[in-house]
């Protein structure tokens, strides 16, 4: 496949996501499914009603080219069930995002349509096999099968290990972009930064995957397009459906490259680490449930409240990804694993900064 190829992918993608993101807003006002700001005020930082239903125009654009270009990524590699797997998933996330959207649904009936996507996958026969590891061969998760069913003589498997690891993959991811939904173009521009690290991931000669390339362009180019109307100040909002929708894809095509489970770490590393400190905090410092989103202590808003510019803030989050998400691309096992630790360790020194200086500025609003 020529690079010409992967240009004509990327624009497809691009343009379609564009037109149908236009048709998807206009369509939210017309169904009245809007994100007001006297909804939830603690959390919401517009000053008026934007659209949401957003994700539906990068899922359009998605599938539209994908379908467009099916003959290039059906391969050996990439099977048809795979495709079917991710689109049923997609479909799922769709309906529970627009129920959410339109009726604000509880916690607990959100939880549904990611758990039953990620099920979708894991029935596509989309799974980790094994996982690298950095100190030398291979963790392999796929030693425990029990056969479930045997259909026209063709036997299929629950794959323990990796199943259960497929499963809290693709949930964590899931709600790791869910959570980190909170600025304008966030998202969508780290989806488009991942989806391109992952472009290149799949064409280095240890990957060697054009199928899953092409694939990672597309979502790249799907994801533009609706930036271009997501960045600040927003014509539209990705909606819950959408916010699930771009992990939902990050997460499985980090699988289907080839279980790069440590390239998404990177990709993601910030917001992961931020998802999992909010846990923490909620659930055992403040004794709330862990998916309460009531609150602007995520480090997005903190960036917000030290004096970044809504802009600034996530340009800042931007560079943060692409710095660590393409050091992926020059390390391998146990350089990865020394940029993970690195990524940890900034996570920790940006937030204890962040903390201390929103801390000093509280001081002084007070003495004055």
């Amino acid at each position: 496949m020529t690079y010409s190829n992967y240009i004509f992918a990327f624009l497809t993608a691009f343009a379609l996501g564009l037109a149908a993101t236009y048709l998807v807003r206009k369509l939210a006002i017309r169904l009245n499914i809007l994100d007001r700001p006297n909804v939830a005020p603690e959390r919401k930082i517009q000053k008026s009603p934007v659209p949401l239903l957003g994700g539906l125009g990068i899922f359009f654009a998605f599938f539209l080219t994908l379908l467009i270009f099916k003959n290039q990524i059906i391969t050996g590699y990439i099977m048809p069930k795979y495709l079917w797997g991710i689109f049923l998933g997609a479909c799922l996330i769709m309906v529970g995002g627009w129920l959410d959207d339109k009726y604000n649904l509880r916690a607990k009936k959100q939880f549904i349509w990611p758990l039953l996507a990620t099920l979708a996958i894991i029935g596509a026969g989309i799974g980790v096999k094994y996982l690298t590891n950095p100190l030398g061969g291979f963790i392999w998760l796929d030693t425990v099968k029990i056969e479930i069913l045997s259909w026209n003589g063709v036997p299929y498997y629950l794959t323990l290990f990796a199943d259960l690891f497929a499963l809290a993959w693709l949930l964590g991811m899931m709600y790791t972009t869910k959570f980190l939904d909170g600025l304008d173009g966030l998202v969508s521009g780290i989806t488009v930064i991942g989806a391109v690290v992952i472009f290149f991931m799949s064409l280095t000669h240890d990957v060697n995957q054009p199928a899953t390339a092409l694939m990672s362009l597309i979502l790249a180019g799907a994801a533009a397009g609706f930036l271009v109307f997501n960045f600040h100040p927003a014509k539209i909002f990705l909606g819950e459906g959408g916010s699930l929708f771009c992990g939902f894809s990050l997460g499985f095509l980090s699988i289907i490259s080839g279980g790069k489970i440590a390239t998404a770490l990177l990709i993601m590393g910030i917001p992961i680490l931020d998802v999992i400190w909010v846990i923490i905090r909620r659930s055992l410092l403040e004794k709330k449930s862990p998916f309460n989103t009531s609150d602007k202590k995520h480090l997005h808003f903190r960036l917000l409240d030290v004096g970044f510019s809504h802009r600034g803030a996530v340009l800042f989050l931007y560079a943060l990804t692409v710095i660590f998400g393409f050091t992926t691309l020059f390390f391998k096992g146990f350089g990865k694993l020394i940029s993970l630790a690195v990524l940890a360790f900034v996570m920790v020194i940006l937030g204890l900064v962040l903390v201390l200086i929103y801390k000093n500025k509280q001081k002084k609003k007070e003495a004055s």
